[in-house]
């Protein structure tokens, strides 16, 4: 069953323009389907973050958001997976699993707030069946500032406001998935 809409536009694109730095991955790529050890456990896959690296953000990087969206659910506001704050400015990346719903696999003091799922931590992929592939960005914001200004009950659309004024520059990873 197709939900038969157009694609999302990038949605970083309806953003104020910022500087851009490298991001990597051993386990996703741009535009590559999405491996089931990184889909959500209720669609069958393990449910893990996967390894993020990167380099290159701007002098005056205080500190590192990692956010997980998806514009392609079928919602007026997409879907966020994983919202990460407070990565230290020494942080250059963050290893498979690292997602973890207590915050385990973070650096002090980094901490995830509630995704779309209602949990915290990471939430793998799981579009609805047959429906057109979903792009995955996995964005790693450079921010001015070595702490945000939320705490563990903000809302992802909090976050993005907030750094809406703090972001320097983004990297990037956009893997697909569809089953």
């Amino acid at each position: 069953m197709s939900l038969e809409r157009p694609v999302a536009p990038d949605p970083y694109s309806l953003l104020p323009a910022v500087a851009s730095f490298g991001a990597t991955s051993d386990d996703v790529s741009d535009g590559e389907q999405l491996a089931t050890e990184f889909i959500a456990e209720a669609a069958g896959g393990a449910n893990q973050s996967p390894q993020l690296s990167w380099s290159g953000a701007p002098d005056g990087t205080r500190s590192y958001v990692v956010t997980c969206f998806d514009p392609d659910a079928p919602t007026p506001s997409g879907f966020w997976h994983w919202v990460v704050v407070d990565l230290p400015a020494t942080t250059t990346a963050l290893p498979r699993g690292a997602g973890a719903a207590d915050d385990s696999g973070l650096p002090y003091p980094a901490f995830s707030v509630r995704q779309d799922a209602g949990t915290t931590g990471y939430f793998g992929a799981a579009p609805p069946q047959g429906d057109m592939p979903h792009r995955y960005y996995f964005v790693v914001h450079a921010v001015d500032v070595e702490t945000l200004g939320v705490d563990r009950d903000a809302s992802p659309a909090v976050v993005s406001f907030n750094l809406a004024f703090h972001t320097l520059a983004r990297a990037m990873v956009v893997p697909v998935y569809s089953h």
